[in-house]
């Protein structure tokens, strides 16, 4: 780690690169600690630019792809500070803000994908993505095909169209939390010249994408960036300039904009980003290990637990692991009887987001769909769990009492 703790900034803006990850959130996205001010950056708000010339503006404006104020949509140093700290997590080159998790998702398929072409989608994706899939795509006449999320290079082969030009992974999977090969999935799309986008929001900080073949990592910045539930963002990262180009200019033609004092919230969350990961990981864990221990459940769905098959994808390409994880009980336990235990937890909230400092229990039993592959944790109710920051010895004993309630 270097001595001098002031920003060292390379040449795509990102401070401290040669610190741990916790110095970088701490010190990045700021003047540095030896300048006179205030700690934390101001925020801009704006809509008009001003130039100070003609010649000015006409060459401000053929620099749209750079870091430059040229209107209002084109962001301001707010949302450049926040770009530059979400591409040095995510190990990208540029990252581009967007208003929520759902648009960073929907912006690069817009992007790459046009009348007449196929996309591949895991079955096991984010439902909102899915409806993207089966709406907006399908009525521009694109196609998707679901594919098992568990699929290797070679069954992914066997999908690959001539007009395939997206393969979409999300890895772990929403609400069934299985891994994906993604190195073997990166090398498949790029043979068939195919770009692989990544929802990568349940692994932020612990999958580095760009290392294991990705071409553009999406992220829902509300869940852990935002970090305390009261702000709405997204990101799409890119790590070579091509891909940048189309990105950046997709989200113009389109108007993508997210609001800079949501940007600003999003960077204060920056600076407790690495504690708060580590902490909720540790507890995540806990409260994971102790429902296997439990005779109500039949399975515990969490990457990180050597319980889950496709742990040994998890133990190679993460660093880490997130606190969410699904819960499935045992099949002599009704949908209802579950949603009661649910309703009777004191400290856990029944919300949809998650990443927050606040834990959560979902039912997630009627909300799974699957249309390529079979799911066998239907066979009992299902529950998503979020673990925040309350103490887990607290956690366990709520969910404790309600499983005790259960009938035996």
């Amino acid at each position: 780690m270097p001595d001098d703790l002031s920003p060292q900034h390379s040449k795509t803006g990102h401070a401290n690169t040669g610190a741990h990850f916790a110095t970088r959130m701490s010190h990045g996205g700021r003047p540095g600690s030896r300048v006179h001010g205030f700690v934390n950056p101001p925020v801009h708000r704006g809509s008009t630019v001003l130039y100070p010339s003609c010649e000015e503006r006409g060459t401000l404006n053929a620099r749209s792809l750079e870091q430059v104020m040229t209107y209002g949509t084109a962001g301001g140093p707010t949302h450049f500070a926040l770009e530059n700290m979400i591409a040095e997590i995510e190990g990208g080159s540029r990252a581009l803000i967007v208003g929520t998790g759902l648009a960073a998702c929907t912006l690069p398929l817009m992007a790459y994908l046009k009348a007449g072409e196929h996309c591949l989608m895991p079955d096991s994706v984010y439902g909102p993505s899915r409806r993207i899939a089966e709406g907006l795509l399908k009525r521009f006449g694109i196609e998707t095909t679901y594919y098992d999320p568990k699929l290797d290079g070679a069954g992914l082969e066997a999908l690959m169209r001539p007009n395939t030009r997206v393969v979409f992974a999300e890895s772990p999977g929403s609400h069934t939390f299985e891994m994906q090969d993604i190195p073997a999935l990166a090398e498949v799309a790029h043979a068939h010249g195919a770009k692989l986008i990544m929802d990568n929001t349940w692994g932020i900080h612990h999958f580095q994408p760009f290392t294991k073949g990705v071409d553009v990592s999406v992220q829902a910045l509300t869940k852990y960036v935002g970090g305390h539930s009261d702000v709405l963002l997204g990101s799409v990262t890119v790590n070579t300039p091509e891909d940048w180009a189309i990105i950046a200019g997709a989200a113009r033609e389109i108007g993508h904009y997210a609001s800079p004092d949501d940007c600003w919230l999003a960077l204060r969350g920056l600076r407790t980003l690495a504690v708060r990961l580590k902490a909720q990981e540790a507890a995540g864990l806990a409260v994971a290990r102790w429902f296997e221990s439990r005779p109500e459940v039949l399975r515990v769905m969490h990457p990180a637990l050597p319980s889950h098959p496709q742990h040994a994808l998890w133990k190679r390409d993460f660093t880490g692991a997130c606190s969410l994880f699904g819960v499935v009980f045992d099949p002599r336990y009704t949908v209802k009887q579950i949603d009661a235990a649910v309703d009777g937890l004191k400290l856990f909230g029944i919300g949809a987001s998650w990443g927050g400092y606040e834990s959560l229990a979902l039912p997630t039993t009627n909300y799974i769909t699957r249309t390529a592959t079979r799911v066998d944790v239907l066979e009992g109710p299902t529950v998503r769990f979020h673990i925040g920051l309350e103490d887990p010895a607290d956690l366990i004993a709520d969910l404790e009492a309600a499983l005790d309630g259960l009938p035996r």
